[in-house]
Formats: C-alpha cells, sequence, structure tokens
C-alpha cells in the first residue's frame, strides 16, 4: 500500500473533522519540535491526555521523516541563527583530529538558536496543519456520506 493511501486512512477514522485536525496537528507539532527523540512519545502522551486519536497523531509526527529531517532542521537553525543576530555559526573543527566530545562542545551555542528556530517552525505548522487536514477530512467525510 502506498504512502498516499496509507495517509487518506487517517480520514476514515470514526471521529470529527475538528477533532482528526487535532490530532494530526498535535503530532505536528511535537514533530517538529526541539524534543529531539521523543517527537513520537510526546505525540502520543499529548493525544492520550487531550483524548485525541492516538493513530493520527502519530501521522502527524511523520512529517518530520528521514527524507524532511535534514531540510526542516537546517531551515530551523538557520532561523534561529537570524533571529539571534549571529553572525558566526560554524567553527574552525579539525574533524579528522577532534573527539566527538569536543566537536559537540565546539557546536553548543548553536542549541539554543536550534530550540528558537523548530519552536517557531511547530507552532507556525501546527494551525496551517490543522485547517489543511480539517478540511481535506471534512471533504472525505462529505463523500462517504453520500
Amino acid at each position: 500500500m502506498a504512502f498516499k493511501d496509507k495517509f487518506r486512512q487517517i480520514f476514515y477514522i470514526n471521529d470529527t473533522p475538528h477533532r482528526i485536525a487535532l490530532s494530526f496537528a498535535i503530532g505536528v507539532f511535537m514533530g517538529i519540535a526541539p524534543l529531539v527523540g521523543l517527537h513520537i512519545v510526546g505525540a502520543l502522551a499529548a493525544a492520550w491526555l487531550l483524548r485525541l486519536n492516538k493513530l493520527v497523531a502519530f501521522a502527524g509526527v511523520c512529517v518530520l521523516n528521514p527524507w524532511t529531517i535534514v531540510p526542516m532542521y537546517s531551515f530551523s537553525l538557520w532561523l534561529g541563527v537570524k533571529l539571534m543576530g549571529m553572525t558566526s555559526v560554524i567553527p574552525q573543527i579539525d574533524w579528522g583530529n577532534e573527539s566527538l566530545l569536543h566537536i559537540m562542545k565546539k557546536l553548543s551555542h548553536l542549541l539554543i538558536p536550534f530550540v528558537i528556530g523548530t519552536s517557531i517552525l511547530s507552532i507556525i505548522s501546527t494551525p496551517i496543519s490543522y485547517f489543511i487536514i480539517k478540511k481535506i477530512a471534512i471533504k472525505y467525510k462529505k463523500e462517504n456520506a453520500s
């Protein structure tokens, strides 16, 4: 089954378009948020707490996937760096002679811009995804009611 077909399945869930869209939007928020490694757990926990559909929230998390993670995180970091007014971003690193810990120390100044950028991007993406998914869900519900 193709991704497109699997994605369509969220619209056939027995729930209102509002709740489907809200579940998806929560997933998008958690998927883009700077909680690296906790996206799925966070989305499922939020869906559980708000009594929303966990499967649809998981689908929202999947917006950030191996194909989109590098451009999304790169843009988020760029956004955070620009908002903080930073000019020097990448330090000189001797990649062949540095330990991983030392490289991480040299790049630690990028953590705050990353958090700012991903937070802003997730806050902007959440309502956009909500309205897009709600519109599609309403369309699917009307088509299937006939």
